[in-house]
């Protein structure tokens, strides 16, 4: 499969470019300009390289946590399946955290339930080394 790395850097330029900031929380689903990556990192899609994920940690309000989702289904322990919500045919993607400048956000989705939110962050916390 090609990747575009050169149409991906011009919008990279114009995103990192942009002054405008957005209140985002933990436990809310944006859309989000993940880019083209490198091998199997989840890529965004379509002309700004979106994809929807998952914040689950705000360090400040240019900083922050997040996990794609896909909704290719996998029923392993790298993902999780959401259960409600717009993306309900969604799961997360546990292994593909990132950091990410708040830059990157597009448009808030939704929020999904503290009982999910606290699902997927016990699951991360099991894939980290003891």
């Amino acid at each position: 499969m090609s990747k575009d790395f050169y149409e991906w850097g011009k919008e990279k330029r114009r995103l990192h470019e942009s002054a405008t900031w957005k209140t985002f929380y933990e436990q809310e689903i944006w859309w989000c300009s993940l880019g083209i990556n490198i091998g199997y990192e989840e890529d965004g899609k379509h002309d700004q390289y979106e994809r929807p994920v998952l914040i689950i940690k705000k360090f400040n309000r240019d900083i922050l946590w997040v996990l794609p989702l896909t909704h290719a289904p996998k029923n392993n322990k790298y993902y999780y399946k959401l259960s409600a919500g717009i993306e309900q045919d969604s799961s997360v993607i546990l292994s593909q955290i990132r950091l990410i400048s708040s830059k990157r956000l597009k448009r808030f989705m939704y929020k999904i339930s503290l009982q999910q939110f606290n699902e997927i962050i016990g699951l991360v916390k099991g894939l980290l080394p003891h």
